[in-house]
């Protein structure tokens, strides 16, 4: 018998089940597992997608333990902790980090042979402490990234253009945050320039960067394109697909930069990240990810990595 697929969600928080929700509706793996501290609302959750397994077919879904990862193909961490009132960064990066330690050590002791898909925040370093603590080869310790800000910056340029942002070849690369930065110079619509002035990129820039904070103000929080990211992410390792994403991982002597995680555009496969795409981007952009890697790297300082 073949093995049954697995994928295993560490955080049922908005994220984390949206995640699973959308995972259960396009058919992934034939085994979801939903892990949280609070066990009783990944068992509810569990619950209460079972309830529709009766118009979808097939799958099954649980609230489960870490053991659950021993035969897991991909482990999705999606937890994390809110900022408090007057927390700063730092603080909230350091409780993270603790968290995150706390979740590795638990996966570690299960299973050596997953994919870990990492996407709470700050991704690219909460990708590169995994990597650090679990010592899995940086192949299969990979970041959300920039695939959401990507596919953002798609979307915007898409409405300004009318045309469909499927259609649109752009990328947004570096921190998956403020830092992060725009590619105009490889941004197409099949192989033709866009036809955007200087203000229009600004704005659309500006919105793409700018995105995460108008859903929180909106409604608090941000979890379906994600969720999307996060299941095109899961689809390209399940299939194998030598899929090109836009996800973090660890650069080494990418433009000059090393030893750090941040988010470009990387063949992803059965094996995880296959390999990194080196682009040919302006030195005007080579600037400002070397800006985006170095405030990174600060704040890995800051958490003792």
């Amino acid at each position: 018998m073949m093995k049954k697929s697995r994928i295993v969600i560490i955080g049922a928080g908005a994220v984390g089940s949206t995640t699973a929700y959308t995972l259960l509706l396009r058919n992934r793996a034939d085994e979801l597992v939903l892990i949280d501290a609070d066990s009783d609302k990944a068992a509810g959750d569990a619950l209460d997608m079972n309830h529709g397994l009766p118009f979808l077919g097939g799958g099954k879904v649980w609230a489960g333990t870490y053991a659950d990862c021993r035969d897991a193909d991909i482990i999705v961490v999606t937890a994390g902790a809110a900022q408090r009132k007057g927390e700063t960064r730092v603080e909230l990066l350091k409780r993270n980090a603790a968290i995150l330690e706390s979740i590795i050590d638990q996966i570690k002791a299960h299973t050596t042979n997953a994919i870990l898909l990492l996407a709470s925040n700050p991704v690219d370093i909460m990708s590169y402490l995994s990597w650090k603590k679990i010592g899995w080869p940086v192949e299969r310790v990979i970041g959300s990234g920039t695939l959401l800000d990507s596919g953002r910056f798609r979307y915007l340029i898409g409405e300004k253009l009318k045309i469909d942002p499927r259609s649109v070849h752009a990328h947004i690369v570096g921190e998956h945050g403020d830092s992060e930065l725009p590619l105009w110079s490889l941004a197409n619509v099949a192989g033709t320039e866009l036809k955007l002035s200087e203000t229009e990129k600004e704005e659309i820039y500006t919105n793409t960067r700018d995105a995460a904070y108008q859903i929180i103000q909106a409604k608090g929080a941000t979890y379906y394109a994600i969720a999307l990211a996060l299941d095109r992410i899961c689809t390209a390792i399940l299939r194998d697909e030598g899929a090109v994403l836009n996800v973090s991982t660890l650069l080494t002597d990418y433009h000059g930069i090393s030893d750090v995680y941040l988010g470009v555009p990387c063949i992803v496969d059965r094996k995880g990240v296959r390999e990194v795409l080196d682009l040919p981007i302006s030195e005007q952009e080579k600037e400002l990810l070397h800006r985006s890697a170095n405030k990174l790297k600060e704040l890995n300082r800051s958490i003792g990595l």
